[in-house]
């Protein structure tokens, strides 16, 4: 455990039942510094960490640190796999359509019945996703000034 309580990256690989590598590690702690990373820059700052990783070593870890609950995948239309470290929250995203920026936003507020399936189909829901998009502030003011 860190200083503050919280359990180390190795800890919670190893409470998720993962083996604990250094390049899980370094993915882990990548992630968690970047800002919604698609799977390059996630590489990119593994074996800026670590040095030598294949790509497929960094799919496979992705998948294993996702399924564990460990980090998130996010999925915008038209745009590749992105992941986060911000998990267990239902929080959803705003993405701009012009220069793919992805940011986190909470829950929706006030009355949101689209929140509520209508039919659940027998389901048991535990999660909803909600994707904002728009233009973000830098996009939409070129785009003003175009």
């Amino acid at each position: 455990m860190t200083a503050s309580g919280t359990p180390t990256p190795a800890e919670e690989l190893r409470g998720a039942g993962l083996r604990v590598t250094a390049a899980r590690v370094a993915l882990l702690d990548t992630v968690r510094a970047g800002d919604h990373l698609g799977v390059d820059a996630i590489a990119t700052g593994v074996r800026e960490r670590v040095g030598h990783v294949s790509v497929q070593a960094v799919y496979e870890a992705l998948h294993a640190l996702t399924a564990a609950g460990l980090i998130r995948r996010i999925e915008p239309a038209g745009s590749p796999a992105r992941f986060e470290g911000r998990v267990g929250d239902n929080h959803h995203h705003l993405i701009c359509r012009t220069c793919g920026t992805v940011v986190d936003v909470d829950c929706a507020v006030g009355h949101a019945p689209c929140l509520t399936a209508a039919d659940d189909h027998g389901f048991t829901i535990d999660e909803a996703e909600v994707v904002y998009w728009g233009l973000c502030p830098a996009c939409s003011a070129s785009s003003s000034a175009a």
